[in-house]
């Protein structure tokens, strides 16, 4: 039965889950973050090369207003400002853990959907 009306938000309670945690470089960089620690901005440009430098600086600064990582400036000379992911970013990795075994369990599957669907040509 479809709802008129209905809030997606209300319909699906994960979907603001979905927009902060699956967003294009949200995973790459609490990854990066979470297997190697705290990290200076030039370090994950490394670890994350095709992300380019503004688009990491507008990620960081999501996550980091999201409470996913936290930004430590250092007033040195020349300043230092390093990345790490927060207790609330943790969290999240046995989120990552499951979709991680899904993965490995059920995508072999989807490949196989997807040739047996492109092989049976258009569907009109």
């Amino acid at each position: 039965m479809r709802m008129h009306g209905t809030d997606p938000e209300q319909a699906c309670p994960i979907a603001p889950v979905v927009d902060i945690v699956f967003s294009r470089w949200t995973t790459p960089i609490l990854w990066a973050l979470q297997e190697f620690g705290r990290q200076r901005f030039v370090m994950l440009e490394r670890r994350i090369p095709s992300i380019t430098p503004k688009v990491l600086t507008q990620r960081l600064r999501q996550l980091e207003r999201d409470g996913l990582i936290t930004r430590t400036y250092y007033p040195e000379v020349p300043p230092r400002v390093e990345y790490e992911i927060s207790d609330l970013g943790r969290s999240l990795g046995p989120l990552f853990a499951h979709l991680s075994t899904w993965a490995s369990d059920n995508l072999p599957a989807v490949d196989a959907a997807r040739a047996a669907y492109d092989s049976a040509g258009s569907r009109g």
